[in-house]
């Protein structure tokens, strides 16, 4: 394990504690509260960080291997994000945290496993306007940054 990798999956983990403590404080009236700007609930975000962990790791890998990604558009980013919306809206918050827990401790096993090369490749990122981005920006921007960004939306609504 290399010391970047290892740095950056302990750093995932931290953001997903940092979410999962908030959420297991939230009451239920806080577990079901819209959070701006698109009206999500509080728990069905939690859940949704929980969810992306797999995908934004498969992305990191085809990045790692030098891969282009065509198809990761902010149009398709938005589908996903109502489909899984509408889907988890009833999400509990003991499933969510559940889910949060396992798929933060798998994002990490998996960061651990790339070398500073891998972390080094670039490839074409459509998220991005085709910018070539490195997988260490990916995992820094997405598997790591995710849970803070959304952590830090439901305090400014719920305190």
């Amino acid at each position: 394990m290399g010391q970047r990798a290892n740095v950056l999956a302990e750093r995932v983990l931290q953001g997903a504690k940092a979410l999962a403590d908030y959420a297991h404080r939230l009451t239920d009236a806080q577990w079901a509260t819209p959070i701006p700007p698109d009206g999500r609930t509080a728990g069905v975000l939690v859940h949704h960080v929980a969810n992306m962990y797999p995908i934004e790791l498969d992305l990191a890998r085809m990045l790692a291997k030098g891969q282009s990604i065509t198809d990761v558009t902010w149009p398709v980013v938005a589908e996903i994000n109502a489909k899984h919306a509408h889907e988890q809206k009833s999400v509990s918050k003991a499933d969510a945290i559940a889910l949060l827990k396992t798929n933060s401790q798998a994002a990490a096993d998996a960061v651990r496993t790339f070398t500073d090369a891998e972390l080094d490749s670039a490839a074409p990122l459509s998220l991005n306007y085709g910018a070539p981005m490195t997988a260490q920006f990916w995992i820094e921007a997405h598997p790591l940054y995710h849970s803070f960004h959304h952590l830090g939306k439901m305090r400014a609504v719920l305190g």
